[in-house]
């Protein structure tokens, strides 16, 4: 499968794409939203890993963006966040429209359990 990982953190995107990446998978990586939309649009990924916090614009907003733009609406996004209260994990599914929820720090097993939902 091919993962796009968008994260302001190079450890955590270095961390995630590792893990992923052992698993034989392909991943891409952006530090900023700025420069994701046209990675999404052109892409062709199957799953986007995306930060909550981040500082030009956090996640909620850019997954927002993704949602009203038709090229986008129907990418599979999985927000990979520190925000992992029960309220922040609802509020990222719920609300913003996530279709997953990944807490860091990331863990072989975690990132496991959300490949397994995808696959099924």
């Amino acid at each position: 499968m091919r993962f796009l990982i968008i994260d302001d953190s190079s450890v955590d995107r270095h961390a995630l794409a590792s893990l992923l990446e052992l698993r034989g998978h392909e991943v891409d990586q952006c530090d900023s939203p700025t420069d994701a939309l046209s990675a999404v649009e052109t892409g062709g990924y199957d799953l986007v890993f995306l930060d909550v916090v981040m500082p030009e614009q956090d996640g909620y907003k850019f997954l927002r963006s993704l949602r009203l733009n038709p090229k986008t609406s129907n990418q599979y996004v999985v927000f990979c966040s520190s925000k992992k209260t029960p309220l922040e994990i609802n509020y990222g599914l719920k609300r913003a429209g996530a279709n997953d929820y990944l807490p860091k720090p990331v863990t072989r097993e975690s990132v496991g359990q959300v490949l397994e939902r995808i696959a099924a």
